[in-house]
């Protein structure tokens, strides 16, 4: 398939658009899956060149978050082999199942999300309150991450926002660094994606390029600004982002 000067426009366009919304808070599939699609891609297709070209705006807010990821070494110790697994999974599962169940149920799950962010603090309290609980909710954190793993590597949208609500959720820490600690998870789950498709599907590599070359600009770009909003001026940009991504999967 050849791409034509406003197709690249547009490709350009929606990887800044996903670099910098993945690197502040998740979400940038909503942009450059239907530019994909828009410039004529199979869905499919579309949907393993959209997670492979935009792997690099994760890169990038790993980068933009890098003080506050450095110090989370033992979470990701701990969290890293749920993570692994659960996207392992979910790339396969995209590679041998039908999407269409998954992704009609997308946007019920980014709206969960989205209550269960919004409403963290008064949660987080509750489940903190004495040692079983606190128990409990560590199997909850694991049981989540890996749900979300899965979730990231088989659809994508909105990953960003499902991993900071089960993060925050469950660990006692600032919104910042846990947002930081979210870049590093997400960039995990989408490399295992990105390996598992680049080995068992069809990539369309230039359009993955122009994705890629934009979406770390951009994912660096989201990153600073975000770790420099206050806590309630994040917690409020991830809801809003959230519902415009659980918006625009209900209406596409």
């Amino acid at each position: 398939m050849v791409l034509t000067g406003g197709d690249h426009l547009l490709l350009v366009a929606a990887g800044l658009g996903a670099g910098v919304v993945n690197g502040a808070a998740g979400g940038g599939t909503l942009l450059s899956f239907p530019a994909l699609l828009a410039v004529g891609y199979p869905a499919v297709t579309a949907n393993v060149t959209s997670t492979v070209g935009i792997w690099s705006g994760y890169l990038g807010g790993v980068a933009g978050f890098q003080r506050e990821a450095r110090s989370q070494g033992r979470r990701l110790r701990a969290l890293a082999p749920s993570t692994l697994a659960g996207s392992a999974g979910g790339g396969v599962l995209l590679l041998t199942t039908p999407s269409h169940a998954f992704a009609t149920l997308a946007p019920y799950l980014v709206l969960v999300s989205c209550l269960l962010f919004a409403g963290q603090p008064v949660v987080a309290r509750r489940l903190r309150s004495g040692g079983t609980a606190s128990r409990r909710h560590r199997v909850a954190l694991h049981l989540g991450t890996f749900a979300a793993s899965v979730y990231g590597a088989y659809f994508g949208a909105g990953l960003g926002i499902v991993l900071l609500a089960v993060l925050a959720t469950s660990l006692p820490d600032s919104l910042t660094r846990i947002n930081g600690l979210r870049s590093v998870l997400a960039l995990l789950v989408n490399t295992v994606a990105v390996v598992v498709f680049v080995l068992g599907a069809h990539v369309a590599w230039a359009a993955a390029g122009i994705l890629a070359a934009t979406a770390v600009v951009g994912g660096f770009v989201g990153a600073r600004v975000a770790r420099r909003l206050p806590p309630v001026v994040l917690r409020v940009l991830v809801v809003a982002i959230g519902l415009a991504t659980a918006i625009g999967l209900l209406v596409r």
